[in-house]
């Protein structure tokens, strides 16, 4: 192994030890940059909360709602909710 190969492969284990996993995406060309930009952001302590807070607030879907939970908030203020008693007209059998 040449020593390029072998100073790749010692900075992967360092970087595989503080929990970075390397990763390939495509992506158009002029999305590039941001793409970087956004990599950079994540692996920086600084900014690192920040960025995967807004990312999963803006990209990532909120998990669904059960049919029970989505009728429980709705706004029911000005329903009428009581139904009359009167079960129609009589029938002689």
């Amino acid at each position: 192994m040449s020593t390029s190969q072998s100073n790749t492969t010692q900075w992967r284990k360092r970087q595989a030890a503080l929990g970075f996993v390397r990763v390939e995406v495509q992506v158009r060309k002029e999305d590039a940059s941001l793409v970087r930009e956004i990599a950079n952001a994540l692996g920086d302590p600084a900014r690192h909360d920040a960025t995967r807070a807004i990312l999963r607030q803006k990209i990532t879907h909120s998990p669904s709602k059960s049919f029970k939970a989505l009728l429980a908030s709705a706004p029911l203020e000005g329903i009428e909710l009581d139904r009359p008693s009167d079960f129609g007209r009589e029938i002689d059998l």
